[in-house]
């Protein structure tokens, strides 16, 4: 069974660590409301892609 011969350091593991991380979207701002939606789909709120629309809401 491998067993580690030095306990690894407090430095050591914080390195290994900094790729383990949240990455907020990408947003954008909707052309026709002004909303945040996430790039490349059809805003939730109006209904909207590329200045289109898309999907009728009423």
């Amino acid at each position: 069974m491998a067993v580690p011969k030095r306990r690894t350091s407090k430095t050591r593991k914080r390195l290994r660590r900094t790729h383990f991380k949240l990455e907020v979207p990408g947003m954008v701002k909707c052309l026709t409301c002004g909303d945040y939606k996430l790039s490349h789909r059809v805003c939730k709120s109006c209904g909207t892609y590329k200045g289109q629309e898309v999907v009728n809401k009423f």
